[in-house]
């Protein structure tokens, strides 16, 4: 390392501990005047902190998302308070309008070129990623009751209907770790184009897989009650509904982006802070409706091109804010307490894909390097999992707030450790900018595979 980037490195540590004293002070010494201003303060912090914190882990070859994770849990309540509480509390409307954004970007990175050529592959990594994943870690989850207090409460029955919840919340992927760690190595290739196909299209099967296993359940959990329909009608209602309305914004963004095209980023900021509430209140989800609208002018116009312009326009703004309110909602006690449980079902749960992974990649012909490397961009977990725990939580309040608590421990670590491994697994694979360029190197080998 030359002298100039040691002294870089070491402006940028001096300057982070320096917002921190400054952050620390402030808190301390300056009375809250304006309303919101510990918020507002807090965000920017998270995104000068996590910037600060990712460009010095890259050095070590980490993903900026897991400075960003790190920033904002150091930052957060448990560690040093320098963002408190109600400060993460009011931050949910960014981290919405931040994960709304990345949505829109995810729908139109799905190309339906692309996605007809990798059908085969998609279609066998969803079968044995959902119903064997699935299965599987539902009966890891059983086994670890010794560990788990409120599961040593249960009889055999609740027992079975909780593990099979669990199993659906193990299927969930986190759609803004994969593409935060792409538009960082500005990968290309089968690897990249796999993770992408597969993390953005399976929201849509874990929200079907819910409502059976709803339905399913809660006899179990629920003595005396029967198997209703009542789970389908909501489904429908919702899958329904989300496409159609993402069709509807799908088809007005390509209206606007060919009659008037000017401040785009200001109209998707405004959208998406307006529409994530109203979304909220028709009990949409609006994850998907995102995804949806930006596949639709992605693929049925010629204004793809302009959205992703836009949406990028925000650098990597987006990632920050959303991975590093992340960090901060972290519980850093409840993980301490729930470790042994927690680290024994993301195990099980990374082996078991990666298990998936080999086997479906054999049975579509993928090539070598997506049969070793293709489950690494899927271990990642945040929103969807923690959704599907808040809505177990409330459906079932027997058991649901240590399951919740459980599921905060396990995403915690999945969010962490996700990233760095489909980091790696890009750079192994020679599809990361890094790696590419090292690769032209005069005299440079091939990437193992």
């Amino acid at each position: 390392m030359s002298g100039l980037s040691r002294r870089s490195l070491r402006v940028e540590a001096l300057a982070l501990v320096l917002l921190g004293a400054v952050m620390a002070a402030a808190q301390r010494v300056t009375p809250p005047i304006v309303p919101g201003a510990a918020t507002i303060a807090a965000v920017g912090f998270l995104l000068i902190g996590g910037t600060l914190a990712a460009s010095l882990l890259e050095v070590v070859g980490l993903p900026h998302l897991t400075g960003y994770i790190l920033a904002g849990a150091v930052a957060g309540p448990d560690l040093l308070g320098l963002v408190g509480h109600e400060a993460v509390a009011d931050l949910a409307p960014v981290n919405a309008l931040a994960l709304s954004l990345i949505a829109l970007a995810g729908g139109a990175e799905l190309r339906l070129d692309g996605l007809r050529r990798g059908l085969r592959s998609l279609a066998w990594a969803t079968l044995l990623h959902s119903v064997p994943v699935m299965l599987l870690t539902a009966a890891v989850f059983a086994a670890a009751r010794p560990l788990v207090p409120f599961l040593r409460e249960l009889p055999p029955a609740a027992l079975a209907g909780a593990a099979l919840l669990w199993g659906v919340l193990a299927i969930t992927r986190s759609p803004g770790a994969c593409l935060g760690v792409l538009s960082q190595t500005r990968a290309r290739g089968p690897l990249a184009s796999f993770s992408l196909n597969f993390v953005m299209s399976s929201d849509l099967v874990v929200v079907v897989v819910l409502a059976l296993v709803l339905t399913v359940a809660r006899p179990l959990l629920e003595p005396g009650t029967s198997l209703s329909l009542d789970a389908f009608a909501d489904l429908g209602h919702e899958l329904l509904g989300s496409v159609s309305l993402g069709v509807t914004l799908g088809l007005g963004l390509v209206a606007y982006l060919r009659f008037v095209g000017r401040q785009l980023l200001l109209v998707l900021v405004a959208l998406g802070l307006v529409l994530t509430n109203v979304i909220d209140y028709l009990r949409l989800d609006w994850l998907l409706i995102f995804l949806v609208a930006g596949f639709v002018v992605q693929n049925l116009s010629r204004q793809g091109p302009k959205l992703l312009h836009a949406v990028e326009g925000t650098g990597e703004v987006v990632y920050v804010v959303f991975f590093a309110t992340a960090g901060a909602h972290l519980d850093l006690p409840l993980l301490a307490r729930l470790w042994p449980a927690a680290l024994l079902l993301a195990g099980a749960r990374a082996a078991f894909t990666a298990a998936a992974g080999v086997a479906s990649a054999r049975l579509a012909g993928d090539p070598p390097a997506l049969r070793r490397w293709g489950f690494a961009g899927l271990v990642s977990q945040a929103g969807l999992a923690l959704g599907i725990a808040a809505r177990v939580a409330e459906a079932f309040p027997a058991f649901g707030a240590g399951f919740a608590a459980l599921a905060v421990a396990v995403v915690a670590v999945n969010e962490v450790a996700g990233p760095i491994l489909f980091k790696l697994a890009l750079d192994r694979t020679g599809e990361s900018a890094a790696a590419e360029a090292e690769a032209a190197a005069p005299g440079a080998t091939a990437p193992a595979a």
